[in-house]
């Protein structure tokens, strides 16, 4: 039985709010973009290099996000031991394989549901150091925010190549 990613509601937050509520809304926003942008399609589609020479892929999207949740939240804002994901130089979109297209998209799921629990044990003002530079919560929230937004650009030119569908 092949794969097919899930339905994906876009999730709207808030137009009037505090700003940890707008900074972490925006954030869910631009997750949910993403996975709406990959829902029903298939591993194989997924992993389609529609964008010749790029190796660019809604599956190394996938992968790179959930790379990236894992360093900005785990790694380096809550400095847990953990293993680096894809590690390497573009082997999130390179590697990027149909047959474990549900677990790459379980994995950015679960990366995702870790970042929310560290952030909401935590103030946008708490800090931490990577390369003698003091970065703040808020900092890897505008950081994801952008990160998901360039990376959504790409995702819109991914899926109308593979099958013409537009739209948010």
């Amino acid at each position: 039985m092949t794969w097919t990613a899930p339905e994906a509601e876009i999730v709207f937050g808030a137009t009037a709010a505090d700003e940890r509520t707008m900074l972490a809304g925006y954030l869910d926003w631009h997750r949910s973009v993403l996975l709406h942008k990959c829902a029903g399609l298939t591993g194989e589609q997924l992993a389609e290099r529609s964008v010749e020479p790029s190796s660019l892929s809604l599956l190394g999207l996938i992968r790179h996000m959930a790379k990236v949740e894992r360093i900005w939240f785990r790694e380096r804002f809550a400095n847990l031991p953990v293993e680096r994901l894809h590690a390497g130089t573009d082997t999130d979109f390179d590697q990027a394989d149909p047959a474990r297209a549900a677990e790459d998209y379980a994995q950015l799921l679960e990366e995702r549901r870790q970042a929310d629990e560290i952030a909401a044990r935590a103030s946008l003002e708490d800090t931490f150091t990577f390369d003698e530079n003091v970065f703040s919560l808020r900092f890897v929230y505008l950081h994801l925010i952008q990160e998901y937004a360039r990376h959504n650009g790409h995702a819109d030119l991914l899926r109308e190549r593979i099958d013409g569908v537009t739209g948010a």
